[in-house]
């Protein structure tokens, strides 16, 4: 973990998986100290980026900020996880879970070795995630929010994505079996999904690809991360919504045109 000592504070409290990169999670991070949350930015390997996000963000928005490493597919390094947020700022408000991997693969090419580290990192790390900050949210007096990260293409895959779009295609599952399992313990935890669309598109798609999947939206242009933040930020603001699994697609889940 590294950042200056949090302290006291009675700021609500976020964490972000996945933030150490400049992806959706940064993105979501900054949406969040923006509306004045105290954050706890996690990374697995990208120390050096999310120190630098960290101190960017608590410079621009006057909100503590801190860093720390996990392994979220290991249950003790999200307890661990946990336990520091909870040393550090008292409680934890939300949990945003965007952390995950997408690795392009024929089918033919496709391992079960392949299949199962998606299943670990996109799947088995948002139940811990979930049963972990879920069951500390039940914990407090005023509950808390979580929200997870699928895909809308899990209805309508890309070819060659086999293993990662197994793996998203469980995320709304989870969450409403999350959703009842902690709203039954605490009415005040509530559990939704984001399911962005055509929004920061695999680096290794083809360009023919990517405009295909732009065309086939009904707005005609790519998404930004910040569409995703501004998802994340509603279904923290509307305190009567939970199982909720909201595509952020430009339309493209339920236009027929296009593949």
């Amino acid at each position: 973990m590294s950042g200056p000592a949090a302290g006291s504070n009675d700021r609500p409290v976020a964490v972000v998986t996945g933030s150490g990169r400049r992806r959706i999670g940064y993105h979501v991070a900054a949406r969040l100290a923006q509306e004045g949350f105290a954050l706890l930015l996690h990374y697995r390997t990208a120390a050096q980026e999310a120190t630098q996000n960290a101190q960017e963000l608590s410079q621009q928005y006057s909100v503590p900020v801190l860093t720390a490493a996990a392994d979220l597919t290991e249950e003790s390094q999200v307890q661990e996880l946990a336990r520091t947020t909870l040393e550090q700022f008292g409680r934890v408000d939300v949990a945003v879970h965007c952390a995950a991997i997408w690795k392009r693969k024929s089918l033919e090419e496709t391992t079960a070795a392949d299949v199962r580290e998606h299943f670990e990192v996109n799947l088995l790390s948002t139940f811990l995630i979930c049963q972990t900050f879920g069951l500390q949210m039940v914990r407090q007096e005023q509950g808390g929010c979580l929200v997870t990260i699928g895909d809308w293409a899990d209805i309508r895959p890309y070819p060659d994505y086999a293993a990662y779009f197994a793996s998203k295609a469980a995320i709304p599952g989870l969450t409403r079996t999350m959703a009842v399992e902690l709203g039954r313990r605490h009415p005040r935890v509530r559990v939704n999904a984001v399911l962005p669309g055509p929004v920061m598109l695999p680096e290794d798609l083809p360009a023919e690809e990517r405009q295909a999947v732009i065309a086939a939206t009904l707005l005609k242009r790519e998404g930004k991360p910040e569409h995703v933040a501004q998802a994340v930020w509603h279904f923290v603001q509307n305190d009567y919504l939970t199982g909720v699994c909201l595509p952020v697609d430009g339309g493209r889940s339920i236009y027929a045109a296009g593949w």
